[in-house]
This record gives C-alpha cells, structure tokens and sequence, in this order.
C-alpha cells in the first residue's frame, strides 16, 4: 500500500449516494481523495463525535450535508451514511 487510507463503502453509504443533490455528490467525489490521502485534511472539516458515538467521525460534503464514518483498520476507513445534517446525528446514533 502506498500510504492511503483504503475505503470502504457500506450499504446504507451507498443507498444514501441516491438521495444527495447532484452538486454534493459531485463534491463527495473529490472529499473521498482527500480522506483517502488523510482522513483529518482539513479541507474536510474531519470532527469525532461524541458519547456514546465515540468511534465514529464526520465530515462535511457541503454545510448542509455530513458523511459518517469510522476506521476499522489502521489505514481502513468505511463510509457508514450521507444525510442532512438535520437528520444525520439521529441516524447514526441508530447504527
């Protein structure tokens, strides 16, 4: 491996790519490099959440929108959901 993160992307990930604004889809193709390259760049706006979500992250793909994720290895990244961010903390409570 050449130093970059290798992600993965989960089913509930995938079901949510449909529901996003073309433009933020757009855009999650560009942020997914980044992260792949470093999953804090701060061009992402990379934030742990808190209790009791303490092993997942987020990452903004416009103001509006977040992406969840978590690592489940040392260079492992696997992308949970994409919501707006007025639904996304309750989802990904319920993960």
């Amino acid at each position: 491996m050449n130093g970059k993160n290798e992600v993965e992307y989960g089913d509930g990930f995938l079901k949510d790519l449909k529901r996003l604004p073309k433009e933020a889809v757009k855009k999650l193709g560009i942020l997914i490099e980044y992260l792949r390259d470093d999953a804090f760049d701060p061009r992402l706006h990379t934030k742990p959440l808190g209790p009791p979500l303490a092993d997942k992250y987020s990452f903004r793909i416009t103001r509006d929108w977040r992406v969840g994720f978590m690592f489940t290895g040392q260079s492992r990244i696997k992308l949970l959901i994409a919501d707006h961010r007025s639904k996304f903390y309750e989802r990904i409570k319920r993960l």
